[in-house]
């Protein structure tokens, strides 16, 4: 029995070995990567950063009592407007900061109403919108910052062949070779991720444009009722 513990330990020794080797080998490219990878891990952090805070302010910005708009006709058409601002207020969504701007430009032509609506539209927008630019740019930016890499990686691994004397190694140019393509490795891992969180959050955006669209012209409807003053 004790002998056969051995041979299995024996046997499960190089597997141990082999594990720890591979993640020493993973530091050690990242560090044979130079500086650039820890401009690509900077990058990957700022990524995910601006993904959750983006994901959670949009997914709050979503947030809406179905019934709301329901009370809101009600409070309009009974002329309780201090109770449909204390309704919106309450809500603190983009889409009750918008009505209650329309609550507020009551007595005024519908032009006027309509035009604040739009402009509180747009400034909630603007600030869902906010940080997107620089995650698209680090979709865009991170994959050439790799590149760059690997090509300085290639010049050096010539450029070391050259002080070797011309000669062609070939250990020389193919540890150089994946050390150089490190950088773009660790470019793509940065640039996708980055890729497919900025049209996830941009189509969250459009879905809630529209959301607020469909509001705006059910707020307006509920203007061109008759109102019933107490």
């Amino acid at each position: 029995m004790l002998k056969i513990l051995q041979a299995t330990q024996e046997a499960a020794q190089p597997a141990v070995e082999a594990a720890t080797a591979t993640q020493m080998s993973l530091w050690q490219l990242f560090n044979a990567g130079g500086w650039l990878m820890w401009v690509l891990l900077l990058l990957g952090g700022v990524t995910i950063f601006i993904f959750v805070e983006r994901f959670v302010a949009i997914r709050h910005a979503s947030r809406l009592n179905m019934n709301f708009m329901n009370r809101i006709r009600d409070y309009i058409l009974d002329g309780k407007v201090r109770e449909a601002i204390g309704l919106c207020r309450t809500e603190n969504t983009p889409i009750a900061r918008m009505v209650e701007k329309g609550i507020e430009r009551l007595g005024r032509p519908m032009s006027d109403v309509q035009s604040a609506i739009e402009n509180v539209a747009n400034l909630e927008v603007s600030k869902l919108e906010n940080g997107l630019p620089f995650l698209a740019t680090i979709a865009g930016g991170a994959p050439m910052i790799g590149f760059l890499g690997t090509v300085l990686g290639m010049v050096q691994t010539f450029m070391d062949m050259s002080a070797a004397g011309g000669t062609v190694d070939m250990a020389l140019l193919s540890g150089g070779m994946y050390v150089a393509m490190v950088t773009t490795v660790g470019g793509l891992i940065v640039g996708i991720p980055a890729y497919f969180g900025y049209n996830y959050l941009v189509a969250a955006i459009e879905k809630l444009v529209f959301r607020m669209e469909a509001n705006s012209i059910a707020f307006m409807d509920i203007l061109n009722q008759p109102v019933q003053k107490q």
